[in-house]
């Protein structure tokens, strides 16, 4: 008998030591203490056990044993009744904790407009390696190999092999798609660029292009002025004045670079214009039949147009952002600003 009681003395100890904090753990308890297969249903049967002289004492042990698993549910039932009653008395209609709400990247707002603007009129997205290599970044382009843009001082070359280099426009994603794409050809080419500048508030080792190129059958420079003249209307809105300037680029001919009145001072001179009422926002031209040969197109029956631009310096006019190095320093103070733009 003194074995059996130190026996149910050590479930006393276990029992105890029980937790149960959720209705299923409450149950289970109950299963396996208090159930027809319990523990507690397993002790009383130790009773036939016992000798007939001593079963009246071991009678009161176990009816001890009893109520001590009993009120042990009944504790663990009662702590989980006043935790529902705590969470049933909870104002759901309280504000929540407020959680910080992030923002788009001002030159990722810029470059969808730019895409959207331009998908609207037909155009496809392409886009390529950042690391070239020379044909395709400046040969194919018709930059001849004395040009400026070659020399190591502009451009970021890789040492382990001197024909390759960090592109320095998406013009080379133009001559990959002539080069395996027959016209039509409809595409704008947004991406990230890299040139050897001294970083500043004008100029950064690395910006963002879109390039758009078009290429069919009497295309003219009239459908290159029609399609910007659309871009900016959509960008800046259409009380912004446009104009053309003669300009010279290798794989254009001819060509101009494009100037929208000063979004500041609304033309009447400022410091961002310079004092002349226009600024500069992309380049443009006649895809320079050099470039159209260079791929097996056949420059007498096909003609088209090419434009670049830069994000950073929409997103400067359109947000007046007056220096390129807050677009990689992560200022939460300044990219918070565009949590609702656009």
């Amino acid at each position: 008998m003194e074995a059996l009681v130190e026996k149910i003395n050590n479930y006393k100890v276990e029992i105890e030591k029980e937790v149960a904090t959720t209705v299923d753990a409450v149950e289970a308890f109950r299963i396996k203490y208090l159930g027809t297969k319990g523990l507690l249903k397993s002790v009383m049967g130790e009773m036939k056990n016992v000798p007939n002289e001593n079963k009246k004492e071991f009678g009161q042990v176990l009816n001890d044993f009893k109520l001590f698993v009993e009120e042990k549910y009944n504790t663990l039932k009662s702590a989980l009744e006043e935790q529902d009653d705590a969470t049933d008395n909870f104002d759901w209609s309280l504000p929540g904790d407020p959680i910080p709400v992030g923002s788009r990247h001002p030159l990722s707002l810029v470059r969808e407009k730019i895409i959207a603007t331009f998908s609207q009129l037909g155009f496809a997205i392409a886009e390529g390696p950042e690391i070239e290599d020379d044909w395709h970044n400046f040969g194919a382009m018709n930059l001849p190999e004395d040009h400026p843009a070659r020399d190591m001082q502009d451009t970021f070359y890789v040492q382990q092999n001197p024909t390759w280099l960090l592109r320095t426009h998406t013009s080379s994603v133009q001559a990959r798609i002539m080069e395996t794409q027959k016209p039509p050809i409809r595409v704008i080419c947004p991406g990230r660029v890299y040139r050897n500048e001294t970083i500043s508030a004008r100029a950064h080792c690395f910006f963002h292009q879109v390039e758009g190129l078009y290429i069919d059958e009497n295309v003219s420079f009239a459908d290159l002025k029609q399609t910007l003249y659309f871009f900016v209307q959509e960008m800046f809105g259409k009380d912004v004045k446009v104009r053309f300037r003669p300009s010279y680029f290798p794989f254009t001919e001819p060509s101009a670079e494009m100037d929208i009145s000063c979004l500041i001072c609304e033309g009447d001179g400022c410091n961002v214009c310079k004092h002349t009422g226009w600024v500069e926002i992309l380049g443009s031209g006649m895809v320079h039949p050099n470039v159209l040969e260079n791929f097996g197109i056949d420059s007498n029956k096909y003609t088209g147009f090419a434009f670049g631009m830069g994000v950073e310096r929409i997103c400067q006019l359109k947000y007046r952002v007056n220096d390129l190095r807050l677009y990689s320093q992560n200022d939460v103070r300044f990219l918070k600003q565009f949590t609702s733009v656009l």
